[in-house]
């Protein structure tokens, strides 16, 4: 049972979730891999789970359930350690955060498994930091006013990248008033700033979007940030608040489909700029490839005048670890380009390589 790929992905979780400054969420991961080997609640809960662990980020799952019930209210035990609820937590509460955790999955079991059966939508809005260098770039070499198309868009909340405030390290971009304030560090050839950039249009889509119109539709946003990370949760608050009192600009639809339709409208005058930052590992394969084979071949009959972007922040395996990268396919030409490595999976920090071919 300790090799089961549910028992390792939960480890492998739980250490990747201390490496990115949530402890909380790396013990509480570490207890539920504990109860899974021993034939807890949680080995009821996921035993039977259909997909492969790490490609559904079933562990993300898991502990966005608990978070959810938190923030409603139905886990007062639990939110005393939360400190997203008020609470307080540190390392030698690990017992007493465990317990908490398997009481509460027992008692709404039958809500996890229906919380669980819904992908992760962290709709994590700290990508738009390094996102933003990829629409700068696009700007500048198209000169054009950009048409935004996102896949796997969620809650919508990094489509609205422009009304955000950037602190770049020793540079800042944006409205100073924005509520949203987005540091992330840029090393490397970093991108013009001075750039100006137009929007021309914004959409997305979603084959689940999350609605935010209601505090109980924005509970579920916020139950998949980690719950000791209360100033990313404060931002993803201020940019639900903007999303909000803007009509919703996500379709319920597949990627393929739905961009399809997308490259069919394109607009001369514009560039349609095609984006997602951690959404393909959801997608089904076949999706995928269908979706990738429509860019490439409205990309050979773009010009200067119809110009086609396509900017992706994802991940890639090396060895037994995934890195993120920031890359840009722009047509006409089609060369795939890594604009940024090292890039942090929560927008943190981006060393930018603009230019740099991608093999």
């Amino acid at each position: 049972m300790g090799d089961d790929p549910v028992a390792l992905d939960l480890r492998r979780q739980a250490d990747a979730c201390r490496s990115l400054a949530s402890p909380l969420t790396g013990a509480l991961l570490d207890g539920a891999a504990a109860d899974y080997v021993a034939q807890g609640v949680v080995h009821r809960l996921l035993r039977d789970f259909p997909d492969d662990p790490l490609a559904s980020a079933l562990s993300l799952r898991l502990a966005g359930a608990l978070h959810h019930l938190v923030l409603t209210g139905r886990a007062p035990a639990l939110a005393a350690h939360y400190p997203s609820a008020g609470g307080s937590w540190n390392v030698q509460a690990t017992a007493e955060l465990w317990h908490a955790a398997a009481a509460t999955l027992a008692q709404h079991e039958r809500e996890v498994r229906t919380f669980l059966t819904l992908p992760p939508q962290t709709n994590e809005v700290g990508r738009s930091g390094v996102l933003l260098g990829g629409f700068l770039e696009v700007a500048r070499r198209t000169g054009l006013p950009l048409a935004l198309r996102e896949i796997g868009a969620s809650a919508g909340l990094n489509l609205f990248w422009d009304q955000y405030r950037y602190d770049l390290g020793e540079a800042q971009w944006g409205d100073p008033a924005s509520p949203v304030r987005i540091a992330c560090q840029w090393r490397g050839s970093c991108p013009d700033l001075t750039t100006p950039v137009e929007v021309a249009s914004r959409r997305g889509c979603d084959p689940n979007p999350l609605p935010i119109a209601t505090d109980s539709d924005r509970l579920r946003v916020a139950a998949y940030v980690w719950a000791d990370q209360t100033e990313r949760l404060a931002r993803q608050r201020a940019a639900m608040a903007i999303a909000a009192a803007r009509p919703s600009p996500i379709q319920v639809a597949g990627a393929a489909a739905w961009i399809e339709a997308e490259l069919f409208r394109r607009q001369r005058g514009e560039t349609l700029v095609v984006y997602h930052s951690i959404v393909m590992q959801y997608i089904p394969k076949a999706e995928r490839s269908r979706f990738r084979a429509l860019l490439a071949n409205v990309g050979e009959t773009a010009t200067d005048r119809t110009p086609l972007a396509w900017l992706a922040m994802e991940p890639f395996r090396v060895g037994k670890r995934f890195e993120y990268e920031l890359t840009l396919t722009l047509w006409p030409g089609g060369r795939e380009e890594r604009l940024a490595t090292r890039v942090h999976p929560h927008g943190h920090k981006a060393n930018w390589t603009l230019g740099t071919v991608r093999e």
